[in-house]
């Protein structure tokens, strides 16, 4: 496509399916759809327990609950937006339609941090885990800098895989999602049946000594986030997503109810059977620490928990490295970021300047965490403030491309909707929840700039950044700095229907736009 902006002529590259150049390779099925989600936010609560309790204490499942809330509606909102737009990008694809240029590129730079300390906080969490097993013989491997050499040669290998492509890195997605599937349901029914006390949870929640500050309770909210953290992973993939339209529906809505059931299970369960002082003082492994305490199987299950949990973490990592490497290639494929971004590996497919540039940034953020007292800490400190403030822009684009973008076939809705008609205009869906999820995200937000001292500083800062560069780029390229680029959307979303094969779909999508022309004819005779 080319688009005229103040007497240039700027050239766009082609829309998903079409020109010559290389495209993202679609080798991602059901299965494989489902697994980047689960191994992204599926391992984030082995991570999250230890950290949540520490500041939740006895209100932990308290607080997975009021961010699962959350966690739900902006779950919902990506199904949609990702079954009717399936391209590489997600989340700075969805603003970009929705709101403009320079929205589209904030969303995905502030989500671009949360994806780099997503490789970060769960290379060092895998090493965390690793480490239950080599701690007895080498006692000095637990101090933060081995933990943090540990985590580079993780990422190092995960830069690897993806490099040479999509196929094989979720080949290592959907094995370590199968196993650890089943895991977590025997490691849920057996703890419940035999090592959960009553008793204990209502102390938990009622004695004095167990309940956190104001303070500290909202803090472990912010935390908690990081358990549902990652529901972008499946519109990452989108656009390497065999039929997405009929899958992702599938795997979304399956996937946010499993992550609430195994989050708050293990929360629950957890506070039932060692309580949040255990859970607290075993931060690194605190899933394995309640394996451990489960009879008959304990000496067993511990063990075998600690080496599937580092599996799965080691999973998170590698959809943090996907993901940041998809939104860039996208926002330079729409003129938000330089065209450099934009090659494509000749023999493999894949986005390798992305991977290698940004899994840099999530290197340099082990590094300089790896010489404070807590890496893990540290990292979770700065990870909500770039995923809210992204969810925030999502769900108000959602509303805006219902208004603006009503002919597009939806195969999946966000629930709760009010249907408005105005005069000579398209029927709009107003969707009721996704107004709910704004002020909730909004919310959250304010207590991470509140309760986090580091979320508050470096996530403004990672965000003027980032605009830095958007300003930058956009003057040497001789495009509107502030203004957005004149788009065809019609012609763009044809061509990532055909490109999806999503026949039905591209034939309603036309007979709609049809519909409309025929409309507004219809009306210019009448006023005519």
């Amino acid at each position: 496509m080319i688009g005229h902006v103040d007497g240039q002529t700027a050239e766009r590259a082609p829309a998903p399916g079409q020109g010559q150049q290389p495209t993202l390779r679609r080798a991602v099925g059901i299965w494989g759809s489902y697994a980047w989600g689960y191994a992204d936010v599926g391992a984030d609560v082995y991570v999250a327990v230890g950290l949540v309790a520490l500041y939740a204490e006895g209100t932990l499942p308290l607080a997975f609950m009021a961010a699962g809330i959350v966690y739900v509606i902006v779950g919902f909102a990506y199904t949609e937006l990702a079954a009717a737009y399936p391209v590489a990008g997600g989340s700075q694809y969805y603003t970009l339609r929705g709101l403009g240029d320079i929205w589209g590129f904030l969303s995905g730079w502030a989500l671009m941090l949360d994806f780099t300390i997503d490789v970060s906080l769960f290379a060092v969490g895998t090493a965390g885990y690793l480490n239950f097993f080599l701690a007895h013989l080498l006692p000095w491997i637990t101090h933060p800098l081995p933990v943090g050499g540990e985590a580079l040669i993780l990422i190092g290998i995960l830069i690897y895989l993806n490099i040479r492509g999509i196929r094989e890195s979720s080949w290592l997605n959907e094995v370590f999602s199968a196993i650890h599937m089943g895991l977590e349901t025997i490691l849920l029914m057996v703890g419940f049946a035999l090592a959960f006390d009553p008793a204990m949870l209502h102390t938990q929640f009622t004695a004095a000594q167990n309940l956190p500050t104001l303070h500290n309770f909202l803090y472990g909210i912010s935390v908690a986030i990081v358990s549902y953290i990652g529901l972008e992973s499946i519109s990452q993939v989108a656009q390497e997503t065999v039929r997405p339209a009929t899958v992702i529906p599938r795997t979304s809505i399956t996937l946010i109810l499993t992550v609430l059931v195994f989050a708050l299970g293990f929360s629950v369960l957890g506070i039932g059977t060692i309580g949040w002082h255990q859970l607290a003082l075993h931060q690194s492994d605190a899933i394995a620490a309640v394996a451990a305490r489960l009879p008959l199987i304990g000496p067993i299950a511990a063990p075998f928990t600690a080496a599937l949990a580092a599996m799965l973490i080691y999973a998170s990592t590698n959809t943090g490295i996907m993901g940041a490497s998809r939104i860039a290639w996208s926002m330079s494929h729409f003129d938000l970021l330089p065209a450099w971004f934009r090659e494509i590996h000749p023999r493999f497919r894949t986005p390798m300047r992305t991977i290698l540039v940004f899994s840099g940034v999530s290197v340099a953020q082990v590094v300089l965490a790896s010489f404070t007292a807590n890496a893990m800490d540290t990292l979770a400190n700065l990870y909500a403030f770039g995923a809210l403030s992204g969810y925030i822009l999502v769900l108000i684009s959602l509303i805006r491309l219902r208004v603006t973008d009503p002919y597009t076939p939806r195969r999946w809705k966000t629930p709760f909707n009010l249907r408005v008609r105005p005069a000579h205009k398209h029927a709009i869906e107003l969707p009721l929840l996704v107004m709910f999820g704004i002020l909730g995200n909004f919310a959250i937000l304010a207590i991470v700039v509140v309760t986090h001292p580091l979320g508050r500083i470096f996530g403004p800062l990672w965000i003027l950044c980032g605009l830095g560069i958007y300003l930058w780029h956009r003057r040497r390229s001789k495009m509107p700095m502030w203004r957005s680029l004149p788009r065809e959307w019609e012609q763009e979303q044809i061509a990532v229907l055909t490109a999806a094969e999503e026949w039905e779909s591209l034939r309603d999508y036309r007979a709609a736009l049809a519909r409309r022309d025929a409309e507004k004819a219809h009306h210019v005779e009448d006023v005519s």
